[in-house]
């Protein structure tokens, strides 16, 4: 199964219980990029209390490891960097859910998300601008190669498209200049 089918198996559940979501990671980054191999779709979501009961109804055994709801509501209760995974058993394919929290930056991609259709499935996309402020965070945690990679190829790619202001005043909020400076040499 291609991996944007895969991605399906994920969006679709979020899209029918109506979860507020964007995709976002090396998924994103390849819609506004390059393709390249990966094992999992990252979203970003917005679970209110009663969403959690219904995700994991959503996600459930068998065809799915979904964590206990204790877990998720704790993570869900973070005001920043909750996360948790959802994996499909046939495929080994996972799902990063990360938290929305308090997070500004979260808040601007709810605000600001792509509206695309796969297969005849809406999906909601992070702004280009998200993502790469996303990698480069992910890259001053862990030095990765692949985000500033990633980086480049949607620059290439879309960077036509993006607005070049919001993601200044975004890497300057975050202070990632050095980050940066390391993509654009």
């Amino acid at each position: 199964m291609p991996e944007p089918e895969l991605c399906l198996l994920f969006v679709r559940p979020l899209n029918r219980l109506g979860v507020r979501y964007v995709v976002s990671g090396s998924v994103a980054a390849m819609l506004y990029g390059e393709p390249r191999l990966t094992h999992d779709v990252d979203f970003v979501v917005f679970l209110r209390q009663d969403d959690i009961g219904r995700l994991s109804e959503a996600f459930a055994s068998p065809s799915f490891y979904c964590p206990p709801l204790d877990v998720i509501a704790l993570e869900v209760a973070r005001d920043l960097r909750g996360h948790f995974n959802v994996i499909h058993c046939d495929t080994g394919y996972k799902a990063d859910f990360y938290t929305s929290g308090r997070d500004e930056l979260h808040a601007w991609a709810f605000r600001e998300f792509r509206r695309m259709e796969y297969q005849g499935e809406p999906v909601n996309v992070a702004p280009a601008e998200y993502v790469i402020v996303r990698k480069l965070e992910y890259y001053r945690e862990g030095g990765s190669e692949k985000h500033l990679r990633d980086i480049r190829a949607m620059l290439a790619v879309s960077g036509a498209q993006m607005n070049q202001a919001e993601l200044r005043s975004w890497i300057d909020r975050r202070g990632l200049d050095k980050e940066w400076r390391a993509v654009t040499g």
